[in-house]
């Protein structure tokens, strides 16, 4: 059997990059020209250690904009112990270390009368601001409420949260402000071929990329697992030039 070379220097990037110029990178409506995209990955109950993390790692003034309540660690553990990821959709976005660093819950009625209902809610780490991951997240879930038959998405976030009005507002949302609170409300178009197609697509390459994330991951890994053998056997060979 002819044995497998390893990828030249560079292949991992060179195929990113060809999978990259098949997606459509037009910034949608409102955003700034040049907006990359983001791979965003659908979660599943293996991930609630990452989920738990990255809620628990807000401030205490993203926890109070995200619940709408000052969570504490334990009311965030149940909270991550009681997601369904049966019914509801949790999508997260990764960085390169494999971190989750944002995350939305597109969670679908359970009432029958509101079957064509859900409800919208999102988290970014502070240090990503800027990066547009929650308008991302939001476009991304109103794609699979669409295509999932939800007629109406559904936002409710304290009248202080303006990132979030923003988001929905910048989205076709008719907003209402009762005090302290606010709702949003999207009426959600008819799926259709495009709409399906484009779903799956780009759930594939977010499923791709979080691959490719975690074969470098590995990598690093290896590779540092290699100096630390290299460097124990310089030490046994010349134990006198240890300081």
């Amino acid at each position: 059997m002819t044995p497998v070379s390893p990828p030249r220097p560079g292949f991992w990037r060179q195929l990113w990059r060809r999978l990259l110029s098949a997606v459509d990178l037009q910034p949608a409506p409102g955003e700034k020209p040049g907006s990359r995209w983001i791979p965003i990955r659908s979660l599943a109950a293996r991930h609630k250690p990452r989920i738990l993390k990255h809620l628990q790692g807000l401030t205490p003034q993203d926890r109070y904009l995200r619940f709408g309540y000052p969570a504490t660690d334990e009311q965030i553990e149940r909270y991550v112990s009681g997601l369904n990821f049966v019914r509801d959709e949790i999508f997260g976005v990764f960085n390169r270390r494999l971190e989750l660093v944002a995350m939305a819950h597109l969670a679908y009625s359970v009432d029958p009368q509101w079957a064509t209902c859900a409800e919208f809610g999102v988290s970014v780490d502070t240090r990503q601001r800027g990066k547009g991951l929650g308008a991302k997240l939001f476009r991304h879930a109103v794609m699979h409420a669409r295509n999932e038959g939800v007629s109406m998405l559904f936002v409710h976030a304290l009248s202080e949260n303006v990132a979030m009005l923003k988001i929905a507002r910048h989205a076709g949302a008719r907003v209402e402000r009762d005090g302290s609170e606010s709702e949003a409300y999207l009426t959600v178009p008819a799926a259709t071929l495009d709409s399906q197609v484009s779903g799956l697509f780009q759930d594939q390459m977010a499923e791709i990329d979080y691959q490719l994330k975690m074969q470098a991951k590995q990598f690093r890994q290896w590779l540092g697992t290699l100096q630390e053998i290299r460097q124990g056997v310089r030490d046994a060979r010349h134990p006198h030039d240890k300081p």
